[in-house]
């Protein structure tokens, strides 16, 4: 939903007001499946991101922490060890995301993941799958320094003493993700352009691809002025609110599984 409601001048069967009518309409013109369009490329390249992602920050979070404010809760280090972070998820997210928005666009002419890799492969070369790569960065680097430092805040007002508790995890996760999500949706209209090479928009540009955040900044304004720029944030932020809200509670839990065992361990010795 979000892909096709940040496109900038779509087919008028592809024109909706709301999510609603959006998750309706695809539904009953496309097939109920086609809004889980995707999902497999993602699933496939979340795993590995995702390890890569939490593993860095607590590191990081952990070590600045210690430099900055010695045995306490620093809000620079948590943004800090969240936007490094951010780089080694989105190398391995960013062709993920790419065929992922390629093949949820309205008449997409990929049937199989596989069949969209060859033909950007072919097509456009290697470098497309990154070509959206330093404004993902540019967007992501933000959202997630708001993302960590939100939820870190959140933390602890509902949850001071830092201990296992579902509640206050999801809906810390939850309303960090929001507030990164709407704070941040025009560059992810930017970087939407860039991974889709919208075919209308580029009709707006004489290079015949829109290449790099400036370029994809001045076709965005071009198409649809200000408002353009947020095309798609309610998409944006109802996908971020439990997707957050889901991976902070899961790596909570597994978080408190692991380091339980641990300390058993060590009481066992």
């Amino acid at each position: 939903l979000q892909t096709r409601m940040q496109s900038l001048q779509p087919e008028p069967a592809a024109r909706y007001r709301n999510v609603l009518e959006a998750l309706w309409r695809i539904a009953r013109t496309e097939g109920v499946w086609r809004p889980m369009r995707g999902m497999n490329i993602t699933a496939t390249g979340a795993g590995p991101a995702h390890a890569l992602y939490f593993a860095c920050y607590e590191k990081l979070k952990k070590t600045l922490s210690d430099v900055i404010h010695a045995g306490g809760n620093s809000h620079v280090a948590n943004g800090a060890a969240g936007c490094v972070a951010t780089l080694l998820h989105d190398a391995a997210m960013n062709p993920a995301e790419v065929v992922k928005q390629r093949m949820q666009m309205y008449n997409s002419p990929y049937q199989r993941v596989t069949d969209c890799v060859r033909a950007v492969w072919r097509n456009e070369g290697a470098g497309a799958f990154y070509r959206s790569y330093t404004t993902q960065l540019t967007m992501n680097i933000p959202f997630q320094a708001i993302h960590f430092m939100t939820y870190e805040f959140l933390q602890e007002q509902l949850n001071p003493h830092r201990q296992y508790n579902p509640g206050s995890h999801v809906v810390s996760g939850a309303c960090a993700g929001a507030v990164a999500a709407a704070a941040t949706t025009p560059l992810d209209v930017c970087k939407t352009l860039l991974n889709t090479q919208e075919s209308l928009a580029l009709s707006s540009n004489i290079s015949g691809h829109i290449t790099g955040m400036a370029n994809a900044f001045r076709t965005v304004y071009q198409v649809g002025g200000m408002t353009a720029y947020f095309r798609g944030v309610q998409a944006r932020v109802i996908y971020q609110m439990p997707s957050t809200a889901i991976a902070w509670s899961v790596y909570e839990f597994f978080k408190y599984i692991l380091t339980k065992r641990q300390e058993e361990r060590r009481a066992g010795k």
